[in-house]
């Protein structure tokens, strides 16, 4: 798969090291344009249509979150490309594809338009179709702690579950919410074995129940109870997995 992409990156010499090394290992990335601060890669983004943003940290006139905060429309994966690792918790909230260190690797590189190519292909075959996943069979039943004791769902009923603090709220197919003393990561070890989907920090998604994939930032989902979900950048592939 071709992406079209840009670099932005204060350093001259690092844009030119990167668009060598993309030239030689990864010849389907087309580098349409360079840029040396915030301002001229906005330009670049909203004069292009891109697949790939490859983003340093550090830059004349704001940061790249400031960058990506004054992008409305997100279509595009983002590489950040940074010598300070202090930064990895900020680019996976930014929604980032991948983090690459200074100087880079070429290993890593590589992994990381891969990894790209995999999310664009399988969203460009899901965006025009009706979603179905690899296995609609859930079966059993899920016991939920309550103050007073407890109550017995099926699993199947649980449309998703969000994280609030050391509880966790759960929607249910008849439109109630319950509030269980769980973490979401305690859920997410019961249910990820039946179809369920960690696509967020704060979201585990009953991937049945999703009916719509929208692309973005990290691209959203749609749930049938119409609650619509954001999902990281580092859960995209995982979650596609789970569809035809």
């Amino acid at each position: 798969m071709k992406l079209n992409a840009i670099i932005v990156e204060d350093e001259e010499t690092s844009r030119e090291i990167l668009k060598r090394y993309l030239k030689k290992y990864c010849p389907n990335v087309a580098v349409l344009g360079e840029g040396a601060n915030i301002n001229e890669g906005l330009e670049l983004i909203q004069n292009h249509t891109l697949d790939l943003v490859f983003l340093d940290v550090e830059m004349p006139y704001g940061n790249a979150f400031d960058l990506l905060d004054k992008v409305e429309e997100r279509n595009f994966e983002t590489v950040f490309v940074t010598a300070y690792n202090h930064y990895a918790i900020d680019a996976l909230n930014a929604h980032a594809s991948y983090y690459l260190m200074k100087p880079i690797s070429i290993d890593e590189l590589i992994k990381a338009v891969d990894y790209v190519v995999e999310i664009k292909t399988k969203e460009d075959a899901l965006q025009d179709d009706v979603l179905i996943p690899k296995t609609n069979n859930i079966e059993g039943k899920i016991t939920i702690p309550q103050h007073d004791g407890f109550e017995i769902f099926e699993i199947k009923d649980i449309i998703y579950c969000q994280a609030d603090d050391n509880y966790t709220q759960i929607f249910l197919a008849n439109g109630k919410k319950k509030t269980v003393s769980k973490t979401l990561k305690y859920f997410e070890e019961i249910l990820t074995s039946s179809c369920f989907a960690r696509v967020h920090k704060s979201y585990l998604v009953n991937v049945n129940e999703v009916i719509k994939y929208k692309k973005g930032k990290g691209g959203s989902v749609v749930l049938s109870n119409k609650k619509e979900v954001m999902v990281s950048a580092s859960k995209k592939a995982e979650l596609l997995s789970y569809f035809k």
